[in-house]
C-alpha cells in the first residue's frame, strides 16, 4: 500500500503542478477578461441574487429544486472538512505562501465556476423525477461532438470523485481518536446515515445543509476571530511571511528554490480547487437541478459560494494554523492541525471537534454522493444507481481502514483528471455563456 500511495501521490503532484496550475490560470484569466471581471464588479449583484433566493418558496410547486436548497447542497459539498483539513495541509506542505495561491485560485475560480454552472443549466435535460439532469456529462457532448466517449469518461471519473473516501476516513479517525469509539461501529453508523440522506436526492441534501452549513460558518469564524484578535500583534509579520513565501516557497518541502515554489503554487491552487470545486464539475451537476430558468441568475450563486468557501473559510483556516504556529509541526496529521490550534484557546475540543467534523464532513459526503448517483445514472439509467451505491459503500469501508493520505491522493488525482477534461470543454462552449446577472 505504501508503494501504491507513493505512486498516486507522485501522479497527483505532477498533474496539478504542471497541468492544473496552468489550466486554472489560463482559463481564469480568459473568462475574467471576457466577462469584464464580473467576479469583482458584479459581486454585489451575485449577493443580491443570493439574498433574493431566501424569498423564493421552498415547497414543491415547479420542476426542480428551489434555488436556495440547490445553493446549499452545492456549498455543503465545498464548505466542510476540505476546508478544515486539506487547506491546513496545504500550509503544512506548501508553506505560508500557499495562501496567496489559494486567493488567486479563488479569484480566477469564481468565473470558471460561473461558466461551468451556466453551461450545466444551459444544456440540462428534464427527467422523470420532476427535476433536471445536467452537468459536464451533458454539455461535453456539445463541446466534443466527435468524441462522445469523453462524456462517459467524465461521468465515470465523477462516480469516483463523488465517493468522498478521504472525508469519510477523517470523520472516522476523529471519533476514534478523540472519543475512543470502536472503528467498526463508527464506520457502519456513518455509512447508514449517509445512504439514508442521499436517497432523498438534492432536495433533502439541500434542506439538511441549509442549516448545517450556516451553523458551521458562524461558530468557526467566531472562534478563529477570537484567536486572531488575541494574536493581533503577530498578524503584520505573518502577512509579510505569506507574501514573501508565495514567490520563494519558504517553509515548503522541497530540494531547491524552483521546486519549493512549484510545490507552494500547486498545493495552494489544488487545495483551493478541491475545496471550492473549481473546474471539476460537481457544482454544475447540483446547480442544474434548480427551478430557476435563467442560467446566469443561478450561476451567479456559484460566485457567492466560492467567496464564502475560499476567500472567507479557507483563509480563516490558514491564518489560524499559521498564527498559532502548528503548521510548522510536521509530526501532526492533517486532521489534527486545526484541532491542535483551537485547543490552545478553547476547552473540550476532544468532544467538540468530532461533532464539528461530523457535521462538516456529512454535508460534503452526501452532496458529493448525490453527484455520483446522477453520474452513474448517466452511464446506466436503470442499473447505474444501484451499482454505484454498492461500489461506493465498499470504497468507504475499504479506505476508512487505511491511511487517509492514500484517499487524499486518490481524490486529488481524480479531481485533477476531471479538471483537465472539463475546463477545455467549458472553453470550447464559451460562445454560449452570458454574463447578464
Amino acid at each position: 500500500m505504501d508503494e501504491i500511495r507513493a505512486l498516486i501521490q507522485a501522479f497527483e503532484g505532477f498533474l496539478w503542478t504542471y497541468v492544473g496550475v496552468s489550466l486554472i490560470i489560463a482559463a481564469g484569466l480568459y473568462f475574467s477578461v471576457k466577462s469584464g471581471f464580473a467576479q469583482i464588479f458584479g459581486l454585489w449583484r451575485c449577493f443580491k441574487n443570493f439574498f433574493a433566493s431566501f424569498k423564493q418558496p421552498t415547497s414543491v410547486t415547479t420542476r426542480g429544486a428551489p434555488a436556495l436548497f440547490v445553493f446549499f447542497a452545492s456549498l455543503g459539498g465545498c464548505i466542510g472538512i476540505g476546508n478544515i483539513v486539506a487547506i491546513a495541509v496545504a500550509v503544512q506542505l506548501g508553506g505560508p505562501g500557499a495562501l496567496v495561491w489559494v486567493w488567486l485560485a479563488a479569484f480566477l475560480g469564481m468565473i470558471i465556476k460561473y461558466a461551468e454552472v451556466y453551461l450545466g443549466i444551459r444544456f440540462r435535460l428534464e427527467n422523470d423525477s420532476g427535476s433536471y439532469d445536467g452537468g459536464p456529462m451533458y454539455f461535453l457532448r456539445y463541446a466534443f461532438p466527435k468524441f462522445p466517449v469523453i462524456a462517459n469518461i467524465m461521468a465515470l471519473l465523477m462516480c469516483v470523485y463523488g465517493t468522498e473516501i478521504y472525508l469519510f476516513g477523517v470523520i472516522k479517525e476523529s471519533f476514534v481518536i478523540n472519543l475512543a469509539l470502536p472503528p467498526t461501529l463508527v464506520v457502519f453508523t456513518l455509512l447508514a446515515l449517509v445512504l439514508v440522506t442521499v436517497f432523498g436526492g438534492v432536495r433533502r441534501v439541500g434542506a439538511v445543509n441549509s442549516w448545517l452549513v450556516p451553523i458551521f460558518i458562524t461558530i468557526f469564524l467566531i472562534m478563529v476571530t477570537y484567536v486572531l484578535v488575541v494574536n493581533y500583534h503577530s498578524i503584520p509579520a505573518m502577512f509579510a511571511l505569506i507574501f514573501k513565501a508565495a514567490f520563494s516557497g519558504q517553509g515548503a518541502l522541497g530540494g531547491f528554490a524552483g521546486s519549493t515554489l512549484l510545490l507552494t503554487m500547486s498545493k495552494g491552487i489544488s487545495s483551493a480547487c478541491y475545496s471550492g470545486d473549481v473546474g471539476i464539475g460537481y457544482a454544475s451537476i447540483i446547480h442544474a437541478e434548480t427551478n430557476v430558468r435563467d442560467p446566469d441568475k443561478q450561476a451567479s450563486l456559484a460566485i457567492v459560494g466560492i467567496f464564502l468557501d475560499t476567500i472567507v473559510v479557507c483563509s480563516a483556516v490558514m491564518l489560524l494554523v499559521m498564527v498559532t504556529g502548528v503548521w510548522e509541526d510536521k509530526s501532526l496529521k492533517g486532521s489534527m492541525l486545526v484541532q491542535t490550534a483551537l485547543e490552545m484557546y478553547f476547552p473540550y475540543m476532544k468532544i467538540f471537534m468530532p461533532i464539528f467534523i461530523f457535521i462538516l464532513g456529512f454535508s460534503t459526503i452526501t452532496a458529493y454522493l448525490v453527484a455520483g448517483v446522477k453520474s452513474a445514472k448517466f452511464l446506466s439509467p436503470k442499473k447505474g444507481k444501484g451499482i454505484f451505491i454498492f461500489l461506493s459503500s465498499i470504497a468507504f469501508l475499504f479506505f476508512s481502514f487505511h491511511d487517509p493520505s492514500l484517499a487524499m491522493a486518490v481524490m486529488y488525482s481524480c479531481g485533477g483528471l476531471l479538471m483537465v477534461i472539463n475546463v477545455p470543454g467549458i472553453f470550447a462552449l464559451r460562445r454560449y455563456i452570458r454574463y447578464g446577472f
